[in-house]
């Protein structure tokens, strides 16, 4: 096969990919981030305890994230007709993809979340702040560096689920390198996607290392919280007299 007719089928297949990661991470986020927060809050001691509806949150995420995703997308072929008329295609594929990645991201976040100082959201309590007010505030913006980190480490795993669903007929890179780097013995077009597929990993790695980096280097929080700190250091003296 030459490069001529090798280039349309590569172009497709990455749109194909950045198509199929970039929405399934996009609903990972939304859904996870919020249920890893729950996580953290439901857990003992935590601000909204409740032992048994983290237990049972947790036993779901835990079940989900053990799943093979191959198997979880055979598993849910019923739902994902039903959502999207098909179980071929990569609109077809976000939805295991999705679904796969949101108990993955949900743990990432709440690891990122118990990393947080818990003076500071003893700070804002004191002051008189709602549950809301500490996510708003402490949880989420001093978590932040760590979150983008999360985000990049699950960019990365759902491009090689997109891989894998390309065996299934869902498109992408994962498909032309099985369709014809595979079953058609053309070796170069196989190595050709292998070679994007790294280079699109490094350069999303990179980017997401360097966004934590620069967000820790500043202080990785928000505005408000060098002001709770403050707050917290002139509370140390009368807490002590």
């Amino acid at each position: 096969m030459t490069w001529s007719e090798m280039q349309p089928l590569l172009e497709q297949a990455c749109w194909d990919t950045l198509y199929m990661v970039g929405w399934s991470t996009l609903i990972a986020v939304v859904a996870g981030l919020p249920l890893g927060i729950l996580l953290v809050l439901t857990d003992r001691g935590g601000l909204l305890q409740n032992t048994v509806l983290n237990k049972l949150i947790g036993q779901i995420v835990n079940i989900a994230r053990s799943m093979p995703f191959i198997i979880l997308m055979v598993a849910l072929m019923g739902f994902t007709r039903w959502m999207t008329g098909t179980t071929i295609g990569r609109d077809a594929a976000i939805v295991p993809l999705a679904i796969g990645a949101i108990p993955f991201f949900a743990r990432l976040v709440e690891t990122a979340v118990r990393e947080v100082d818990g003076g500071l959201v003893e700070a804002v309590q004191s002051m008189g702040g709602s549950i809301w007010t500490v996510v708003r505030k402490v949880l989420v913006p001093e978590s932040l560096p760590s979150l983008i980190s999360s985000t990049t480490t699950t960019i990365v795993t759902l491009i090689g689920y997109s891989a894998m669903a390309g065996t299934v007929g869902a498109g992408g890179l994962g498909d032309i390198a099985i369709r014809y780097g595979y079953q058609r013995f053309e070796t170069d077009l196989m190595w050709i996607t292998v070679g994007i597929l790294a280079v699109v990993i490094s350069v999303i790695q990179f980017a997401g290392d360097y966004a934590a980096r620069r967000l820790h280097h500043r202080g990785g929080h928000s505005g408000s919280a060098p002001k709770l700190r403050l707050l917290k250091l002139k509370a140390s003296p009368s807490q002590a007299s």
